[in-house]
């Protein structure tokens, strides 16, 4: 936790750092030129512009299933899964890169990650073991797993958020991630946060499987594949990653305490 909170504090000030040089350059521009004074267009700001609320937190995105693995399949579109969570992912990437996150996708298309030539009952694991690594090589600070549910009652609704278990920061950042969703999207029915078994889950970071909600239920159907309610989706996740920093911070202030 306290790697975590140093790396985010460190890229924030190395960020403040390259703003300042940026602005004493600018400033000193008018000296370089014959000592004539800086165009209005270009004087230095009165303060450095502050960073966006996750800057220095690394986020990996894994849009669940692809390739030959469509995943779940709505009954009344017929859309696929794994279609659904790629957008519902880019909407995510969106909202966090807007509030100073670095984000990395583990797929953009509609692809395996397993090698072509993989033996097909070995083929899930080594695509699903490739998103891990990617995420590790990218030293993310959190996984986000993103998935869409489905149930043989068609009443069955709501998003739903899966953490490691024996992870005390997978749970943490689930329960930041579940109640985000719930104050979001204002769902019917209301769930908690459920600690799973998930093999996508097995990396060092702290790691969640977000289940979007259930495309086996006609009108959750229709708002999971609406651009607006994806939208939803991508500010409220954007959001529970900013309470689970801050409950970070807040934990980190009270050990050292």
């Amino acid at each position: 936790m306290r790697q975590l909170l140093h790396k985010i504090v460190t890229k924030k000030t190395e960020r403040f750092r390259a703003c300042l040089l940026l602005a004493l350059l600018i400033a000193a521009g008018g000296l370089a030129l014959g000592g004539r004074e800086a165009p209005p267009t270009v004087a230095a700001p009165a303060e450095a512009p502050q960073p966006g609320a996750l800057s220095g937190l690394t986020v990996a995105l894994d849009p669940g299933h692809g390739g030959y693995d469509g995943g779940a399949r709505a009954q009344d579109s017929g859309r696929w899964e794994k279609d659904v969570a790629l957008e519902i992912a880019l909407e995510v990437e969106k909202a966090l890169v807007d509030r100073g996150a670095q984000v990395v996708l583990t797929r953009r298309e509609d692809v395996c990650l397993a090698d072509g030539d993989t033996a097909s009952k070995t083929r899930k694991r080594e695509d699903l073991q490739k998103r891990i690594d990617i995420a590790e090589a990218a030293d993310a600070d959190v996984l986000l797993s993103i998935h869409l549910n489905e149930y043989r009652s068609r009443d069955e609704s709501g998003p739903q958020v899966f953490y490691q278990h024996g992870s005390d920061r997978g749970r943490l950042l689930a329960g930041a991630l579940q109640q985000a969703l719930l104050d979001g999207l204002n769902p019917p029915r209301e769930r908690a946060a459920l600690a799973g078994d998930y093999y996508v889950l097995g990396g060092e970071m702290p790691s969640v499987l977000v289940e979007c909600g259930f495309l086996s239920n006609p009108a959750e159907e229709a708002l999971l594949l609406d651009p607006l309610y994806q939208h939803k989706i991508g500010q409220a996740l954007a959001d529970g990653l900013e309470t689970y920093i801050g409950l970070l911070s807040r934990t980190g202030r009270e050990n050292a305490a």
